[in-house]
C-alpha cells in the first residue's frame, strides 16, 4: 500500500550533509598540520638567517674598527713626524718651557738657553708650553713619567739639566762637546720671529678644516693649539 513505504530523500540529504561536514573538518585538519609547518619551517629559516645576519654585522662593525684604528694611527704618525727624536747626528736638542708658573723651572731654562746660545750655534728648543707632543715624546726616550726641565740632548746623548750644563760650561769641556755643530743663522726667523711655531697651513689654527665629502673634521696635522713646527727654521 502506499503507506507502507518509508521515503528516501532524507537519507540521502543527511548523507550528503555529512559527507560536506566531514570534508570540511578534513579540510580544517588539514590547514591546522600546515601552519606549524609553515611556522616551523619560518622559525628554522629565521634561526638560519639569523646567525648569518649578526655574522655578517659583526664582520662589518670589525670592519669599521679597523678602519678607523688604521685612520687614527695614520694620523697620529703624521702628527708625530714634525718633531724628529734626538738622533745621532749633529744636533742640539733642549726641552724646556717659556711659561712663568713655577719660576725655578723657568729660570734654569732661561739659563740653560743662554749658555748654548752664547756659542752661535743653531739649536732645536722644544717648547712643552707650545706643544704637548713633545712632553709625551720625552717621556718615551727617559722612561719615566716625573720630569724636570730643561733636558739637553747633543749629537744624540742625554747630558742632562741645568746643573749638568753648568759645570760643562764652568770646567771648558762644552766647547769641545760642541765643535763640529751647525752655526745659527743671523737674526731672526722673518716667518715665525722665534717662535719655532706658525698658524696650521690646513685649518688656519681653528683645529677643524671642511671636506667637500665629510664636511667639517679635525686637523691632524698640528697640535693641540693649531699650530705647527716653523718650516724656514726648524
Amino acid at each position: 500500500m502506499w503507506w507502507g513505504k518509508s521515503p528516501r530523500r532524507s537519507h540521502s540529504l543527511t548523507h550528503s550533509s555529512f559527507k560536506d561536514i566531514q570534508d570540511i573538518c578534513k579540510e580544517e585538519d588539514q590547514e591546522e598540520e600546515e601552519q606549524p609547518q609553515a611556522s616551523a619551517s619560518t622559525s628554522a629559516a629565521e634561526k638560519t638567517k639569523t646567525p648569518r645576519t649578526r655574522k655578517a654585522s659583526s664582520v662589518f662593525h670589525r670592519v669599521r674598527i679597523a678602519t678607523a684604528a688604521v685612520r687614527t694611527f695614520n694620523s697620529l704618525q703624521t702628527r708625530s713626524s714634525p718633531h724628529p727624536r734626538p738622533a745621532g747626528e749633529k744636533r742640539i736638542v733642549v726641552y724646556l718651557t717659556s711659561l712663568h708658573v713655577v719660576r725655578r723651572t723657568f729660570e734654569d731654562c732661561r739659563t740653560v738657553q743662554s749658555i748654548l746660545r752664547g756659542f752661535r750655534l743653531w739649536i732645536d728648543e722644544r717648547d712643552l708650553s707650545m706643544d704637548s707632543g713633545f712632553l709625551e715624546e720625552l717621556k718615551s726616550i727617559l722612561g719615566k713619567e716625573d720630569l724636570a726641565l730643561p733636558q739637553v740632548f747633543i749629537g744624540g746623548r742625554y747630558l742632562g739639566g741645568v746643573e749638568e750644563i753648568q759645570n760643562l760650561y764652568e770646567t771648558g769641556e762644552l766647547k769641545q762637546v760642541l765643535d763640529g755643530f751647525p752655526t745659527a743663522k743671523p737674526g731672526v726667523c722673518n716667518r715665525c720671529g722665534g717662535l719655532r711655531f706658525v698658524l696650521c697651513g690646513n685649518c688656519n689654527g681653528s683645529r677643524k678644516y671642511y671636506s667637500e665629502k665629510g664636511g667639517f673634521r679635525i686637523c691632524f696635522l698640528c697640535n693641540e693649539n693649531g699650530l705647527v713646527r716653523c718650516p724656514s727654521c726648524c
